[in-house]
């Protein structure tokens, strides 16, 4: 009988054992957490990631501590997290190249949607359409025309083949309808030099690269991409309200995931607190300091909505032109 009891007690023990362990560990969260940076050190993203880091430390009570997984274009570290335990300990700082383009132009080694899950988007900004002060139109609607009236003539720069300046650039002449060269470089640094050089007529970039040399006449901004007037690039219209495509909006974003399966209510907590964090002017002030507007957060529905939308307008110009990366 004794035996028996036993044999019978062991499974409910062995299913209770699980949930034992769970109210030992206490509310999440109790120990340090990991925000994942797939960029080095001082690159846009990473300054990003460690403000929110610092943030989320302040209001979880908890060390978020930044590590640095650079190569790949951004591939490696967040592969780190997609393939990371769904605990809520391990955090990717996201953006556009590993998230919206890498998946369209490679084979990554990780599915966004499979494998990560979003927790918050917040900062934002435009790339700005660039040219030298003496380029021959002042304004986009004359550059338009001037692209259509000569085919093939003008050159554009950008960072690689299949970077987001290639796209963002492929994705405007598209939509207006013109052609140009593309003269690909080795990096964003390289690629802005030529422009300055006189190397390439035209590039994309954005405001914590190019915003000084716009301000100090260096290079001159036709348009914003983004579907409205941007602060970071004050007296410059929006491309599709300057007589470029109507339809044309893009920008550079970043974002918090966590690995696929983390538990509803941990993402739900993370998203709520970056949504009151993202309302204090210290960090909207921080954020503008590296090229980046912040106007509030979009949570995880709204954030998978517009990575959902970003696949689905870039994917048809990449696969028209034949775009794959480097």
């Amino acid at each position: 009988m004794i035996r028996r009891r036993a044999l019978v007690a062991a499974p409910a023990l062995a299913l209770a054992a699980p949930r034992i362990a769970a109210a030992q560990q206490g509310p999440w969260p109790n120990r340090p957490l990991r925000m994942v940076i797939p960029w080095p050190p001082g690159q846009q993203t990473d300054v990003a990631g460690r403000l929110i880091a610092q943030l989320l430390s302040e209001r979880l009570g908890q060390p978020v501590v930044p590590d640095n997984r650079p190569g790949a274009g951004g591939q490696i570290g967040t592969n780190a997290v997609a393939k990371g335990a769904p605990d809520g300990y391990t955090i990717l700082a996201a953006s556009i190249g590993p998230i919206t383009f890498g998946p369209l132009v490679t084979r990554t080694p990780y599915d966004v949607e499979k494998e990560l899950a979003p927790v918050a988007s917040l900062g934002a900004a435009p790339f700005i359409a660039l040219v030298k002060p003496d380029f021959p139109a002042r304004d986009l609607r004359t550059f338009i025309e001037l692209l259509k009236a000569n085919p093939g003539k003008y050159s554009h720069n950008s960072s690689g083949v299949g970077g987001a300046q290639h796209l963002v650039t492929a994705l405007f002449l598209a939509k207006a309808g013109v052609e140009a060269l593309h003269v690909p470089f080795q990096g964003s640094g390289p690629a802005l030099a030529a422009l300055l050089g006189g190397q390439v007529d035209f590039g994309f970039d954005t405001p914590a690269a190019a915003g000084r040399l716009v301000r100090d006449g260096q290079l001159r901004a036709l348009g914003v991409t983004s579907a409205q007037p941007s602060a970071l690039v004050p007296g410059v219209p929006a491309i599709a309200q300057a007589g470029g495509p109507s339809d044309y909006d893009v920008v550079s974003w970043f974002g918090v995931m966590v690995p696929a399966g983390t538990p509803r209510p941990i993402i739900d907590r993370m998203a709520e607190e970056i949504r009151q964090g993202a309302n204090g002017q210290e960090l909207r002030d921080r954020f503008a300091s590296i090229g980046m507007s912040v106007d509030g957060a979009n949570g995880p529905g709204q954030f998978m909505a517009n990575l959902r939308q970003g696949w689905a307008t870039f994917e048809p110009v990449i696969r028209q032109l034949g775009i794959r990366a480097e």
